[in-house]
């Protein structure tokens, strides 16, 4: 019998202050642009100030990268363009500097945390803060077997909460939420299509790699065989991690919900971080409302969560590398955002500037004598 009652999670998250978001609104009005004329960039300085319950909103100065990994035992049946268990040599390239994420969240000054949820390695190999949330070496497949025991769901699910809280903690102010998984793009489509109440071959897309029609009609099978499995457990989403989500899949989930507690704001990166989100959304139903969308990765799966959530991705490049790298393209609108929010200046009222209804220090007009000062009975007046 699990500890962890997820509906707990309903009662402790709230919704950003509506009444700071108005308050924002009015400060925007009072900047002196035309309605609409920085588009979304209004909206997401709104979003921000209510997440922040600030107005003006604080700059976003202290970001970070979360990556939860993990290799799925569904890779065997060959429907990732990578080898099964391959997943830490992508982790590798995190961490010496050399993928996209990397490149990217280096050039941004921003922090690159990855966490090992269940790669198929020996723990040794990888620094201590990687391993040291591990829950189990690679995924159960989920056509035919369970990814986790409930207990390695639940302390999966606790080790993104223990994240989510060191992030807080440390005075974090904003994530990318991503993934590093090989064979996750799988068990992320089963979880939607679950949820959504969809077929398998509505959320099947090629992953990040783009399979071939062989390995797509394969991924559409595991994903058909893995609802079957679901479908049963949809009233318990503990359960349906354990059954066709997976060790990072189930941290992702508890991450987000505690970062809607510790009201930290989320970008979501791809159709991983969308699966998750849409889990915690059934935990939950309030917790979107504290994650933006980074970009449509086209993912079909990932369309289909995020309409489900009702989140706008800030992007749509069609990027489809994963590890956070759409989450971080997106990043810079959402700083640029919160800076011209929280930068530029609100206008005079009209009174106490003379100057912008025309008049100037020591124009005539200041002293020129009242209506009939000074005018013989009778005349007229100008």
């Amino acid at each position: 019998m699990s500890s962890l009652n997820l509906d707990d999670f309903t009662d402790l998250i709230e919704r950003p202050d509506g009444g700071v978001r108005r308050d924002a609104e009015e400060r925007r009005e009072r900047q002196g642009l035309p309605p609409g004329a920085l588009g979304r960039l209004d909206e997401l300085g709104e979003w921000l100030s209510a997440a922040q319950s600030a107005v003006p909103v604080k700059t976003v100065d202290r970001p970070r990268v979360v990556l939860f990994a993990g290799d799925h035992g569904v890779a065997e049946l060959g429907v990732s363009a990578r080898p099964a268990g391959s997943a830490a040599a992508l982790v590798r390239a995190v961490l010496a500097g050399e993928s996209p994420a990397a490149v990217l969240a280096r050039r941004q000054e921003v922090p690159v945390r990855v966490v090992d949820m269940a790669l198929d390695c020996d723990p040794a190999e990888l620094p201590e803060e990687v391993a040291g949330h591990r829950v189990r070496r690679g995924s159960g497949r989920i056509d035919v077997e369970d990814a986790l025991t409930a207990e390695e769901a639940e302390r999966a699910v606790r080790a993104g909460m223990a994240v989510a809280d060191e992030e807080a903690d440390s005075g974090t102010d904003l994530v990318v939420l991503g993934d590093i998984s090989v064979g996750g793009t799988t068990p992320a489509a089963t979880l939607i299509a679950a949820l959504c109440g969809t077929d398998a071959s509505v959320v099947t897309g090629r992953g990040g790699e783009a399979i071939d029609d062989l390995a797509w009609m394969r991924k559409c099978a595991a994903v058909r065989d893995a609802l079957r499995r679901a479908r049963p457990v949809l009233g318990d989403q503990l359960e349906l991690l354990a059954a066709v989500g997976g060790a990072d899949l189930a941290a992702m989930t508890g991450f987000l919900l505690q970062c809607a507690v510790r009201r930290t704001p989320v970008i979501l990166d791809g159709v991983v971080a969308s699966a998750a989100a849409l889990v915690a959304q059934r935990v939950a139903f309030r917790s979107p409302d504290w994650w933006l969308a980074g970009h449509d990765s086209g993912e079909p799966a990932q369309a289909k969560a995020l309409d489900r959530m009702a989140l706008e991705p800030l992007l749509a490049h069609g990027v489809k590398v994963g590890e956070g790298v759409g989450g971080l393209l997106a990043l810079p609108l959402v700083r640029a955002a919160a800076a011209l929010s929280a930068e530029l200046p609100e206008r005079k009222p009209a009174e106490d500037a003379p100057a912008q209804a025309g008049l100037s220090e020591g124009d005539p007009a200041e002293d020129a004598p009242a209506a009939d000062e000074g005018l013989p009975s009778g005349a007229d007046r100008p």
